[in-house]
């Protein structure tokens, strides 16, 4: 279509990812289950206590069908005792096992809190340069299905695969003494090829749950980036090649998942057939020693009993094997991005930044964002305490590298850069970019309300502070045209302000921030004429006393400042005040004979 193919492939699988196993897993969530050793105890023994009654129940229905059987009791006597007690069992193996589940809810519930909560900060910690090419609706489907496979992990191998384990010796033992050994060695073989069927089929299928869940993250970043692009969408009329694009990634999910469901079938039917084997080979065993009355019929009675109970959970541990096995599956992507070290940490020995003046130095600093693209080799220049610098340049110069430089978001390759003398890779994060506020290029909003927007500057910020902020920016006459002022909605990402209200937002929030040195990214580019002459205004207000460096493209809005950069493919071409480049006839005056309006 347009003669674009609408085939984009889906992410591929991520080598550097872990594969678990559930050591690795268990020692994972052991803290978080020593922190509620007390809860975690009191759930064991509601599990022990509901394990019992499940044990008794058909030793107690034998004695039922016995009680009321003509060939041991010719003077029928109703065996009340026996009849309440089974009640009591089945009453109690519920409850208790729902007992269990109540005490350890909690544990899960905060498990899944804490490591939510640890997995948000660490993507907030990570570097630019991994935010800049995530995938935002992939990352976030992992982390669902990650906390998600932690408490089924915490809860199943905790309630099901021991207990099952455990219960089925003791059907085994009590089949031994009370029967023949004959039974108990059905049962522990059937249990062996049931086990070694589930784990070798599930391992032979995993592969198809990892490609289902490629596909399913593929296909959710694909809308959530189209939605988020609702409007390069329609100005591009291509709302038909966007729908065709995601159900490509859609037909490539349902492939995916036909795989994984007929995988599925094989290893259902494969249970099902080694299951029936057994209780066929039992039942026929038993019916034959009721024939020969070498049991009687509450002894076939119980045998029955203990086989449904045994392989129905048994049955269910192949379904929780299968699932544990997804839930890893699951838990490989999300711990992958907890593994994902942070490029850029503070160094061992960092100290806070101490800013006195704000003066900053650039010197001979190298850098490129790709190893075999240089954006600068050896960029110095100097910012004296109080200096309004100014750097403009063509689009790809290099402009917008230095706020990001300036603000840590990438380390230099080479040389230094400076804030008072302290080299801002031996100072703490925290510190020097609470010194720095940053107006970008491009503004993204909360969809919270605008009064809101503005006090994320400094959420602690008293009413009268955000009042300055936003008169300062002057924001308050758009805000009183609005019906509902200041707390107006913004729309997610901001949409539903215009670009120059964006702009205006964020220079309100850096003004509440209150940092020494200030930084103005392209921040009058989507203001009409006189939007932003009141902009410059605002910006020469609040940088009186402050150290700050103004980008921009339109040069118009730097002829005021103290010193002028002229960028030109990564390296600084001319230096100086408006009028000093002007009248060198250089590069500077090139770029304003160009951006001057043609007489009328």
């Amino acid at each position: 279509m347009r003669g674009m193919s609408s085939k984009l492939p889906p992410a591929a699988p991520d080598p550097s990812v872990p594969r678990l196993n559930l050591r690795q897993v268990w020692g994972y969530i052991w803290p978080y289950l020593w922190d509620y050793k007390w809860r975690v105890g009191l759930a064991i023994a509601a599990l022990l206590a509901a394990k019992g009654a499940t044990l008794a129940m058909p030793w107690a229905l034998k004695h039922i069908v016995d009680g009321v059987d003509r060939s041991l009791q010719p003077e029928l006597v109703l065996p009340l005792a026996f009849l309440l007690f089974y009640g009591f069992l089945r009453f109690g193996g519920v409850f208790f096992g729902e007992l269990r589940d109540a005490i350890f809810s909690r544990v899960t519930e905060r498990a899944m809190r804490r490591i939510g909560l640890r997995v948000f900060r660490h993507l907030h910690r990570l570097e630019l340069d991994f935010h800049l090419s995530r995938q935002t609706g992939g990352i976030s489907r992992d982390i669902e299905r990650g906390t998600s496979a932690i408490s089924f992990l915490m809860r199943f191998l905790m309630f099901n695969i021991v207990p099952t384990l455990f219960e089925i010796f003791m059907v085994a033992a009590i089949f031994t003494f009370a029967f023949s050994a004959w039974y108990a060695l059905i049962i522990l073989t059937a249990v062996a090829v049931y086990i070694g069927f589930t784990v070798f089929t599930t391992e032979w299928r995993t592969r198809f749950v990892r490609e289902a869940n490629r596909a399913d993250s593929s296909t959710n970043t694909r809308a959530v980036d189209s939605l988020l692009n609702y409007e390069t969408v329609k100005y591009f009329n291509n709302e038909n090649f966007e729908a065709q694009t995601y159900d490509q990634f859609l037909a490539e999910w349902e492939q995916a998942k036909l795989k994984n469901r007929l995988s599925l079938l094989a290893l259902n039917s494969g249970q099902a057939l080694i299951i029936a084997a057994a209780i066929t080979g039992m039942m026929i065993m038993a019916a034959q020693s009721v024939i020969t009355e070498e049991m009687t019929l509450g002894d076939l009675a119980m045998v029955n009993a203990y086989m449904i109970q045994l392989f129905i959970p048994l049955n269910f541990l192949g379904f929780v094997y299968r699932e544990m096995r997804r839930a890893l599956t699951d838990l490989e992507n999300m711990l992958g991005l907890l593994k994902r070290a942070p490029r850029i940490v503070d160094a061992p020995d960092a100290e806070p930044l101490q800013v006195t003046a704000g003066e900053i130095a650039f010197k001979n600093v190298a850098f490129g964002y790709r190893p075999e693209r240089a954006t600068f080799t050896d960029l110095s220049f100097r910012v004296a305490p109080g200096q309004r610098l100014a750097i403009v340049g063509a689009s790809g110069a290099g402009k917008s590298t230095i706020a990001r430089l300036l603000y840590r978001f990438y380390d230099v390759d080479g040389g230094s850069i400076a804030i008072d003398g302290q080299d801002i890779r031996k100072v703490t994060l925290g510190s020097l970019r609470r010194a720095i506020a940053v107006v970008p290029q491009d503004t993204v909003l909360f969809n919270t309300s605008i009064r809101a927007n503005i006090a994320y500057g400094n959420p602690d910020a008293p009413d009268e502070a955000i009042d300055r902020a936003i008169t300062m920016a002057h924001l308050d006459g758009f805000i009183a045209a609005l019906p509902d002022g200041d707390n107006t909605l913004v729309g997610e990402r901001g949409l539903k302000v215009s670009g120059g209200e964006k702009q205006r937002i964020a220079i309100a929030r850096v003004l509440l921030k209150g940092a020494p040195i200030l930084v103005f990214d392209e921040a009058t580019s989507a203001l009409d004429s006189h939007a932003e002459a009141a902009i410059l205004t605002a910006m020469l207000e609040v940088s009186s006393g402050h150290t700050s460096l103004v980008i921009a493209h339109r040069l118009s809005t730097v002829v005021d400042a103290d010193q002028i950069l002229v960028l030109d493919n990564g390296q600084l071409v001319e230096q100086g005040s408006h009028h000093e480049l002007l009248q060198r006839g250089g590069r500077y005056a090139q770029l304003w004979a160009v951006q001057q309006p043609e007489p009328r």
